[in-house]
């Protein structure tokens, strides 16, 4: 009996770990359909086939290492927008904080919610507590698949990383 109960165990958490494998370089991302603070709703499937998408995970609006971060793209968003890239921060933040916090910060690029937390479970980047999500940043090939996945974000420096990975990559510029 020990044998049989030992075994399910084994079985229901390999299927545990499946069911939350973080997805990696190589495999299709999973699909999104986030409002952005933008006022649109942005859809990684309307994206197929036309542009590398960059999403770039942070914890908390309002927060220094956020703060720091998203001014990074937008001080030095020129260097994203030289390639064929569409690009977002995103969070599990309420679409009202995060509005707040892009005009705060005079953003020039959506902030995409994720009140649900639904894409950060599927992205892998929830934390185990699941609070908020992990400082990580996917880069999304025009054929959905994930070309890289950046998680040591230095946040000062992010755009300027980001841009630096993108030529790495060898992602189209814009003409």
């Amino acid at each position: 009996m020990k044998r049989i109960s030992l075994a399910a165990v084994a079985v229901i958490l390999l299927v545990a770990a499946v069911a939350h494998a973080e997805p990696k370089v190589g495999d299709v991302a999973p699909e999104f359909s986030l409002p952005g603070t933008d006022g649109k709703t942005h859809k990684l499937s309307e994206l197929r086939d036309k542009q590398v998408v960059v999403v770039a995970w942070f914890p908390k609006a309002k927060t220094k290492g956020c703060t720091a971060e998203c001014k990074s793209l937008k001080a030095d968003g020129a260097k994203l927008r030289n390639f064929d890239v569409a690009y977002f921060t995103a969070s599990v933040d309420t679409p009202e904080l995060n509005k707040e916090f892009a005009t705060e910060l005079d953003l020039d690029y959506p902030i995409l919610s994720d009140t649900d937390k639904s894409v950060a479970k599927a992205y892998g980047v929830l934390r185990p507590d699941g609070s908020v999500a992990q400082r990580w940043t996917y880069i999304i090939g025009k054929d959905g698949k994930i070309l890289a996945i950046d998680k040591e974000v230095k946040t000062a420096d992010h755009a300027t990383d980001i841009a630096k990975k993108l030529e790495e990559l060898k992602v189209a510029k814009k003409k």
